[in-house]
């Protein structure tokens, strides 16, 4: 048994749910096939997030979708991260961005996207999509390519 496992600290744990955003819950655990590129998808289709303008609360699906290296996003720490938002003021596109920076920060992934399908507002539905590709590699190249062809 990998004993990697035991310092997680929110699976398996009764958690708090975080009042404001809270990056410093994100946990990983070791990727158990590094030496092959997979995807992994990750769909929260019950996000949240406040207005910064009016305190008004969004809703979203938000998607994660990755290529991983060395380290993986623990899903129960990735939830408490996310519920984080909930009280969190910021625009869709900006809240695309922390979430796509957190994970590249946290994880060093090989190729990240981030998609919020924020549910319409005023009659206007906004899609913000953000990507990532490790510089100097081909999954530069990707990000690039499917930020160009990007299609919500």
């Amino acid at each position: 048994m990998n004993r990697e496992h035991d310092n997680l600290q929110a699976l398996g744990h009764k958690s708090d749910i975080p009042g404001n955003y809270t990056p410093e819950v994100l946990e990983t655990f070791e990727n158990q096939h590094p030496d092959r590129d997979y995807w992994v998808q990750l769909s929260c289709p019950e996000f949240t997030t406040l207005c910064p303008i009016t305190g008004q609360p969004d809703f979203a699906e938000l998607k994660i979708l990755y290529i991983p290296d060395r380290r993986m996003v623990e899903s129960k720490s990735l939830k408490l991260y996310l519920f984080s938002f909930r009280n969190h003021g910021d625009f869709h596109e900006d809240c695309v961005n922390i979430i796509l920076n957190d994970l590249i920060k946290l994880m060093d992934p090989r190729y990240i996207e981030v998609t919020g399908l924020f549910v319409p507002r005023g009659g206007i539905s906004i899609h913000p999509y953000a990507n990532y590709g490790r510089p100097g590699t081909p999954y530069e190249a990707l990000a690039e390519h499917r930020l160009r062809n990007y299609r919500p």
